[in-house]
C-alpha cells in the first residue's frame, strides 16, 4: 500500500499497554488514529475512520471473542485483528469464530506486524497479498439469462487447464449454478459448506472445499438449494477470491445474470471480465446495456473480452450488425455446434470431447487472452505516524 495503514487499538482489560505500544512504535508503516483502553467510551472510537482495528489483550483476557463481536456488530465490514501478548490460551478458535480476520502474537519483528494487517486488508478486498504472485480473476458476465456463461466458463477453465495451469472455477450462480453440472461433479461440498466452516478462509480449508474435474479444474459449486444462497457472504467470497488468487494460475468466475450484490463485488476485484452476448435483439440489447453499466462503474471496457455465442445463427442479424448495436465489434465468435449440448450432458468440455471442432478452437483463442503468469506483486511504501501519536499520549 501506498499510503500508511491507519490503524485503531482497542485494549481490552489485561493488556500490557506498554508492550502494545513498544510493539507499534517501530512499526513505520502504521498510523496510529485513535487508541483505547478499556476504561474509555470506546463508541467514540468506533466511530473514527481507520483501515483496521486491533484489539489488544492479555493471557487473562478470555472475554476477547466477545470483545471482537461487539466492535464487529457496531463496525461491520471493518477489518479486526486481535493481538495477543504471548499464547493466545484457546481463545484463538473463538476469536476467529467471533469474525477476527487474523491474530497476532506478540513480541513480533519490526514490520511484521505491518506485513500481517496489509495481508489481511489485501484479504478483505480481494486484492493482491505482498509478496505473492496473484493469479488473474476473470469474472465471466452476461446480462441476460441463456446467453451461455457456464458454457464460455467451464470451457474456458479446462482449455486454460490444458496448458498446464493450474485453474480454480467458482460458480457465483449462487440459487442455481449448473458448474457441477456441466462438468459431471457431484455436489459433495459446496460454497454453502466452505460459508459455513466460517473464516479464515486460508489455502488448506478452501482447497479441501473444492471438487476436481478430470482436466484438473478446481472447483468451488454453488450451494444445492435456493435457500443456501443467503449463507454466502460478500466479504467471504472477497477473502476466497484473495486466498484462491495466491494458490492457483487463473481463478474464473461464473455469475448469474444481472448485477446482483454478488457480482458487483466480484467485478470490483476482477482483473479481466468476459461478457457474452448472442445473436439476438434481446440480448444485444442487454450486452449494451451491461457494457455502459461497467463503464459507470468504472471499469475499463477497453480491457473487456466480447464473446458472442451461436455467433453463426440465421437469426436475420450478423456479427457485423453487433459492432453497430453494441458498439464495438466482439472478440471472439462461438460457432453453433451440436456436440455441444452433449458434452456438456456428459459433463466433459467440447475443448476436451471435440478438440478439433470449430467451438473448441473459438475458446482456445479466448484461452489465449489469459494463458500468461501473473507478476509478484510489489512491496508496499513505507510511511511515519505511529511513533508521534503514542509519544502525544504519554
Amino acid at each position: 500500500m501506498d499510503a500508511p495503514i491507519r490503524i485503531l487499538v482497542a485494549l481490552a482489560e489485561h493488556a500490557d499497554e506498554a508492550l502494545v505500544e513498544s510493539a507499534l512504535e517501530h512499526e513505520i508503516s502504521l498510523e496510529l488514529v485513535a487508541y483505547a483502553d478499556h476504561e474509555d467510551d470506546w463508541g467514540d472510537l468506533l466511530q473514527r475512520q481507520g483501515d483496521v482495528i486491533l484489539v489488544a489483550c492479555g493471557r487473562e483476557d478470555a472475554n476477547v471473542a466477545q470483545v471482537v463481536g461487539r466492535i464487529i456488530g457496531n463496525r461491520p465490514g471493518r477489518p479486526v485483528v486481535v493481538l495477543s501478548e504471548g499464547s493466545p490460551n484457546g481463545f484463538l478458535g473463538q476469536a476467529f469464530e467471533a469474525g477476527a480476520d487474523d491474530v497476532i502474537t506478540l513480541p513480533q519483528a519490526p514490520g511484521a506486524i505491518s506485513f500481517t494487517l496489509e495481508k489481511v486488508i489485501a484479504r478483505r478486498k480481494g486484492l493482491v497479498v505482498p509478496g505473492q504472485v496473484s493469479a488473474p480473476l476473470i469474472t465471466v458476465l452476461g446480462p441476460k439469462g441463456g446467453t451461455g456463461k457456464t458454457l464460455v466458463a467451464t470451457n474456458l477453465a479446462v482449455a486454460l487447464a490444458q496448458r498446464d495451469m493450474n485453474v480454480a472455477l467458482v460458480d457465483l450462480d449462487l440459487q442455481f449454478g449448473d458448474i457441477g453440472l456441466a462438468l459431471g461433479l457431484s455436489p459433495e461440498l459446496t460454497l454453502y459448506d466452505l460459508m459455513k466452516a466460517g473464516a479464515p478462509f486460508d489455502h488448506e480449508k478452501v482447497d479441501q472445499h473444492m471438487m476436481r474435474h478430470s482436466s484438473g479444474v478446481r472447483v468451488l459449486i454453488a450451494p444445492t438449494r435456493p435457500d443456501q444462497a443467503s449463507s454466502v457472504s460478500i466479504d467471504h467470497m472477497r477473502d476466497v477470491y484473495a486466498s484462491l488468487r495466491t494458490m492457483v494460475d487463473a481463478v474464473i468466475v461464473d455469475t448469474p445474470p444481472g448485477f446482483t450484490p454478488e457480482v458487483i463485488a466480484t467485478i470490483d476485484v476482477s482483473t479481466e471480465i468476459c461478457m457474452i452476448g448472442m445473436l439476438d435483439s434481446l440480448s444485444l440489447k442487454n450486452t449494451k446495456l451491461g457494457l455502459e453499466t461497467l463503464d459507470l462503474m468504472g471499469y475499463d471496457t477497453t480491457k473487456l473480452a466480447l464473446v458472442l455465442n451461436r455467433a453463426d445463427s440465421r437469426v436475420g442479424i450478423t456479427p457485423d450488425d453487433v459492432s453497430t448495436i453494441v458498439g464495438r465489434v466482439p472478440d471472439v465468435l462461438i460457432p453453433s455446434d451440436r456436440e455441444i449440448p452433449r458434452s456438456t450432458n456428459e459433463g466433459l468440455p467440447i475443448v476436451a470431447s471435440k478438440p478439433h471442432s470449430g467451438a473448441a478452437k473459438a475458446f482456445r483463442t479466448l484461452a489465449d487472452r489469459y494463458g500468461q503468469a501473473s507478476k509478484p506483486a510489489s512491496q508496499p511504501a513505507s510511511s511515519t505516524g505511529v511513533r508521534a501519536l503514542i509519544g502525544r499520549r504519554r
